[in-house]
């Protein structure tokens, strides 16, 4: 039964996944839409917020829900919890906590509410990329896991996504 449910709840760790990635494109592109400043704007706007509530609420937060069902049906048949689960389990609550977050830029965008520039956006769309390795390592390496090694490497590779950020927006501009 255990690798059923770890099945189950592996297919809807991925669809939230697919929903935290998309979702935070989607309002990127809704700003974007605003500072144009066309007429036309206005039905790109519209189409992007029906878009946004038929992602968020049809995909994403059901998926969330029935990810968190799942998994704790697995600690439950897991029986104890080891050290390695119990720091993914942090990660795991601050990658609710960004979806959370998310959705609360989510209803700001639906009451035509603006207030972070697609920048700052662009920013936020890789923060569930941070989660999405540090819990991948964490499931596989488990206690194997050198933690200077793995801080050093998740700095870096934070580095690597504000670093790739600004050349995405030079060439943007160019």
């Amino acid at each position: 039964m255990y690798l059923y449910v770890k099945a189950i709840h592996i297919i809807f760790i991925v669809t939230w996944f697919a929903g935290l990635f998309y979702m935070p494109r989607l309002l990127i592109y809704t700003v974007e839409s605003i500072e144009k400043k066309s007429t036309d704007n206005l039905i790109l706007i519209n189409q992007f917020k029906l878009m946004q509530r038929r992602l968020w609420y049809g995909i994403t937060w059901p998926s969330a829900i029935l990810t968190l069902v799942f998994g704790g049906w697995m600690l439950y048949l897991f029986g104890s919890i080891p050290n390695w689960l119990w720091i993914k389990l942090l990660f795991v609550v601050g990658l609710y906590l960004y979806h959370y977050l998310t959705h609360l830029i989510f209803k700001q965008q639906q009451n035509d509410v603006f207030k972070y520039s697609s920048m700052q956006l662009r920013i936020w769309n890789e923060v569930a990329t941070l989660f999405l390795v540090a819990i991948v390592f964490l499931v596989v390496v488990k206690d194997g896991l050198v933690w200077t090694k793995a801080l050093g490497g998740l700095i870096i590779f934070i580095l690597i996504l504000l670093g790739a950020i600004k050349i995405y927006k030079k060439i943007r501009k160019a």
